[in-house]
């Protein structure tokens, strides 16, 4: 996540120079499910707490290796700084142990209230009353699913807890948001002392096999590292209430994600759920955050 003041641009078709940004922000979007996508097809080989560890462990070598990220650990509060790395490895911990129970799309959907509710909580105005009435409508149609089953009970807990954990990296996000970017690889680094640990108890020397860690490095790079930078650059040109619609599509990217790579097929009244979700992240984005704080993504 990164937080920073955004310049306001003219976001119309005579200013060509919009689209890269914008192109940037769907790139990186696009980026982080493909990558989570990809990293559940490792869950029979390592498992979630496995895929943890690899994405965690190799973003954290890539942004050390890239930013150098000490430099401001003597100027830092390093209490903040920390807890921010902690519930940053703790949201990837859940949201891929939510994986193993239920799809990628829907899991995305149950997470990202998350961070909607820190937006709402710190917000007065009744239109929100609208967003969360959504919110509420497409938790409520998540679980009818195609076949009769529904949704497994641990998936949806597991997903609220990686709810509850991102929105706690939001709010510690703020904290730590004056050191940029190396503040996120700082975080990455202590979010990997937490999760690699646990990723070796569960899946041991099978995160040495080469085939794992060629996928593994895919899903840093996609997960991690490719879409921080892409979202670097976008967070220079947009405001954050453009770059927060854009966000809002994560839910629908996953479950996108979800169909292409692993087959996971989701009725016609999820998916209403998961727009009416991504509608209020949008909403909220667009009407809650103009003039004045950046955008915030895990």
């Amino acid at each position: 996540m990164a937080s920073c003041n955004l310049l306001e641009i003219d976001v119309t078709p005579n200013n060509p120079g919009a689209f890269a940004p914008i192109g940037a922000a769907l790139a990186a979007l696009v980026s982080v499910q493909t990558g989570a996508a990809l990293g559940k097809t490792l869950f029979p080989l390592v498992g979630p707490e496995g895929v943890a560890a690899l994405r965690l462990g190799l973003s954290a070598l890539i942004l050390l290796a890239l930013l150098r990220p000490w430099n401001i650990w003597r100027s830092a509060n390093m209490t903040h700084l920390v807890g921010y790395g902690l519930m940053m490895g703790l949201m990837n911990l859940l949201i891929y142990r939510a994986f193993l129970y239920i799809p990628v799309g829907i899991a995305v959907s149950i997470e990202v209230i998350g961070p909607l509710g820190v937006a709402l909580l710190s917000s007065r105005r009744r239109i929100d009353l609208l967003w969360i009435a959504l919110s509420v409508v497409g938790l409520v149609l998540l679980p009818w699913s195609i076949d009769s089953h529904g949704l497994d009970p641990r998936g949806v807990l597991y997903a609220l807890a990686a709810a509850l954990a991102w929105g706690l990296y939001v709010v510690m996000g703020t904290k730590v948001a004056i050191h940029g970017k190396q503040a996120v690889a700082s975080g990455m680094l202590f979010g990997a002392m937490l999760g690699v640990p646990l990723g070796l108890s569960q899946a041991g020397g099978a995160l040495w096999a080469p085939e794992v860690l060629a996928v593994g490095l895919g899903v840093a790079l996609l997960s991690s590292a490719l879409p921080f930078l892409l979202d670097m650059y976008a967070m220079r040109y947009l405001p954050p209430s453009i770059f927060g619609v854009l966000l809002s599509g994560s839910p629908a990217a996953g479950a996108i994600a979800g169909w292409l790579i692993l087959g996971e097929v989701l009725s016609l009244v999820q998916w209403v759920g998961i727009v009416a979700i991504a509608t209020a992240c949008g909403g909220a984005a667009l009407v809650g955050r103009k003039g004045g704080q950046g955008a915030s993504k895990g």
